[in-house]
């Protein structure tokens, strides 16, 4: 074969090579302007067909969070962030900045009188040095209550090569990862830029009843008196979830708003709004298989068909980025004494019972951490590191606080 014949063939397949990785992005970049446009006219058959043919798809569960590991579009399979209280908050004066982190000045549940004894324990400093190898630069829980959150990573050295090479301390980097994604949520988004003052506030107007979602073109009622049990539904269409649980940060539906500071502010004072939120979480833990047994502790206990919900739950893990949002939405949106009881839930249902285990390091790395109030989440974490097995591969505080809480096990006789 001459040379000219090889070049010539050569440059056919580099052509088409370049054709087609050029023009597939192109397509698919105007499929999406055309679906949105047909969503925004009265195309409605059209809208439908296409909607359906990408919402209803089935997720296999073969991911692991990518909401942080893909920068906190992790969670978020279309189901917003895998996924960053109680009712109604009364007065203006308490709603200035509803979704900071809380250091202790909350009211006392009945779940925390229960556990007085820890939350006193919990609330007094720990000698956490951040040459401890399992010593987190996002993770403020063992500050003390008048540190600020830290949002600028400090440089590490060979101490991050020494402690990854340990068989022990292999989650260490995935919880680090999802560590900043949590702290930066608690922290309120340092550094995010204010949206501006706006008459338009699609998620208040969602849960007034004034207007619908979209893509789905479902009234916050409809969700209620029509989607609660059918299950197929809260599985497969991806594009509700920001909806019914909005956050300050973007999802992946691009027809979901976030939050505004202003929005949520007239959402704490609206008891309207607030009571649809709460039936909300209600629809969702009916799908998860879990009830709410006290609206005003947040207490929670297994459905009568949670095995079925739960083998849904433990096979389609992007409803662990869901139970994330839904965490971060009860901080930011007044029920924050409802994170507790949830992660408590989860904690006993995955370590000590052992079910849910491909849920299980959503719990330790997401769900824990979406706690705002830094006493429930020391408490947490010490319930989880004495349930964890094996226990010396438990990376989620530093060993210091690790050795406080063994010695501690080994009088008491856990």
């Amino acid at each position: 074969m001459s040379r000219s014949l090889v070049l010539c063939r050569l440059g056919t397949l580099a052509v088409c090579a370049m054709i087609w990785f050029g023009l597939f992005p192109f397509l698919q970049r105007w499929f999406f302007f055309f679906l949105r446009f047909f969503s925004l006219t009265n195309y409605r058959p059209i809208d439908g067909l296409l909607r359906w043919a990408i919402s209803w798809r089935e997720d296999h569960g073969s991911r692991e969070e990518t909401e942080v590991e893909e920068g906190h579009r992790e969670e978020e399979e279309l189901d917003g962030e895998v996924c960053r209280n109680y009712r109604p908050i009364e007065g203006p004066s308490r709603l200035a900045i509803p979704w900071r982190e809380d250091h202790g000045s909350r009211e006392v549940t009945e779940v925390e009188e229960s556990h007085r004894e820890e939350e006193e324990l919990d609330g007094e400093v720990y000698p956490v040095n951040p040459s401890d190898d399992l010593h987190c630069d996002y993770d403020s829980t063992w500050e003390t209550d008048q540190s600020p959150e830290r949002s600028v990573k400090r440089t590490r050295t060979t101490r991050t090569t020494r402690r990854t090479s340990l068989s022990g301390y292999r989650h260490f980097s995935t919880f680090q990862r999802a560590a900043r994604d949590m702290q930066n949520y608690r922290n309120d988004y340092p550094g995010q830029l204010c949206i501006q003052s706006s008459n338009d506030k699609p998620n208040l107007d969602f849960y007034l009843g004034k207007r619908p979602c979209v893509p789905d073109d479902v009234y916050i009622n409809d969700f209620h008196n029509k989607w609660k049990g059918d299950y197929d539904k809260l599985e497969f269409v991806h594009t509700f979830i920001q909806w019914l649980f909005p956050l300050r940060e973007p999802g992946m539906n691009s027809w979901a708003s976030t939050l505004t500071k202003e929005e949520i502010q007239e959402f704490l004072a609206s008891s309207i709004a607030m009571e649809n939120l709460l039936k909300s979480y209600k629809l969702m833990l009916d799908f998860y298989g879990i009830k709410l047994c006290d609206e005003k502790t947040g207490k929670v206990e297994k459905a009568s068909n949670w095995e079925d919900r739960f083998n849904n739950l433990n096979s389609h893990t992007h409803n662990s980025l869901r139970i994330t949002r839904i965490l971060k939405c009860l901080g930011t949106l007044g029920y924050r004494h409802y994170q507790c009881p949830l992660v408590q839930f989860f904690l006993n249902e995955t370590l000590v019972y052992g079910h849910l285990p491909n849920v299980k390091h959503s719990v330790l790395n997401y769900f824990l951490f979406a706690v705002l109030n830094k006493r429930q989440r020391r408490k947490l974490l010490k319930f989880a590191y004495l349930n964890y097995n094996p226990n010396d591969e438990f990376v989620w505080c530093p060993l210091s606080v690790q050795k406080v809480w063994s010695e501690q096990a080994r009088q008491t006789g856990f």
